[in-house]
């Protein structure tokens, strides 16, 4: 039996049947999917396997090792800390705000990375409404950090980041399935010890996995990071909920305080890409009332990366 075919025994025996990798085994095998060594066959088996046994703590710190080996370092500058924004499914019924909380953070000064990719026939691109917003990406490591130093605010595409993430995250086309990548993708962190990263998840199961592997991750590189609940999966609040957020760091945890759910709030719907960019401008230009549940965002995410 092949190293790779001795580890699909470890992870593939079924829900009842697989055991998870401690967190060396995991960065060396992540490790080698994100280099790209691992045979096809074998690949898709590894990556399936986990998709069905759900990812341990150990497993993600392992992983996380693994990517922030293989990730890109950027230079952040002075003043507060880098939120980096990953932008990795798109609109899907509701009308994308992402932009819209990193243009209000680049306006109070507050440098913001988006970075991510799209490969999703049935959602908005959201690299083509950051286009519309002349909000164009950066083509090398250097033009990351002019368009941060110019105006607090960069699109960096993945592969500049981290070229074997995007390629794994790639294979989603092929596998029909989305794989550890994904997950993996809300924890890149190309600034550590000056990063704020904003980890915004949809399914419950993972709440609960990102909570318990983010402390560790913040003690090990001194940064923050935001836990929330997305909208669709995108990294802002959903208008009408409670934006269930919680705050982590080097010492600890703690769950911020956040109004209840509303369902008087206005509630916008996914549209075309120009008519998206045309509401994130009005909103903006404050023509409209910001949504109480962005302003919450914002200010919380302000105050952390001040802190």
């Amino acid at each position: 039996m092949s190293h790779y075919g001795a580890l699909i025994k470890e992870v593939g025996r079924g829900a009842r049947g697989a055991r998870s990798l401690e967190r060396a085994p995991a960065a060396a095998l992540f490790g080698d999917l994100l280099d790209g060594r691992v045979p096809d066959m074998e690949l898709g088996a590894l990556l399936i396997a986990l998709r069905i046994k759900g990812e341990s703590c150990d497993e993600v710190l392992g992983f996380h090792d693994a990517l922030q080996a293989r990730t890109a370092r950027v230079h952040v500058p002075d003043g507060p800390r880098l939120v980096v924004l990953p932008a990795l499914n798109g609109a899907r019924k509701l009308a994308n705000l992402m932009p819209l909380v990193a243009l209000l953070l680049a306006r109070r000064g507050v440098p913001v990375l988006i970075h991510g990719r799209h490969d999703f026939d049935n959602r908005v691109d959201s690299f083509a409404l950051l286009d519309a917003l002349d909000l164009r990406r950066a083509g090398s490591l250097a033009e990351i950090e002019q368009q941060l130093q110019a105006r607090r605010l960069a699109v960096a595409p993945l592969p500049l980041l981290c070229p074997g993430l995007d390629a794994m995250m790639a294979l989603r086309t092929r596998l029909g399935v989305r794989n550890s990548a994904h997950i993996m993708a809300k924890l890149l962190d190309p600034a550590p010890g000056r990063s704020l990263r904003v980890v915004a998840v949809t399914h419950p199961e993972y709440l609960d996995s990102m909570t318990e592997a983010l402390p560790a991750l913040c003690r090990d590189s001194g940064g923050q990071a935001l836990l929330m609940r997305a909208c669709e999966g995108e990294a802002h609040a959903h208008l009408r909920r409670k934006a269930w957020m919680r705050r982590f760091g080097p010492d600890g945890s703690t769950e911020l305080q956040t109004s209840d759910d509303d369902l008087a709030q206005p509630l916008f719907e996914q549209a075309a890409t120009a008519d998206n960019a045309a509401l994130v401008r009005t909103l903006l230009t404050q023509d409209a009332p910001l949504p109480a549940r962005i302003v919450e965002q914002v200010d919380a995410l302000e105050a952390l990366a001040r802190a």
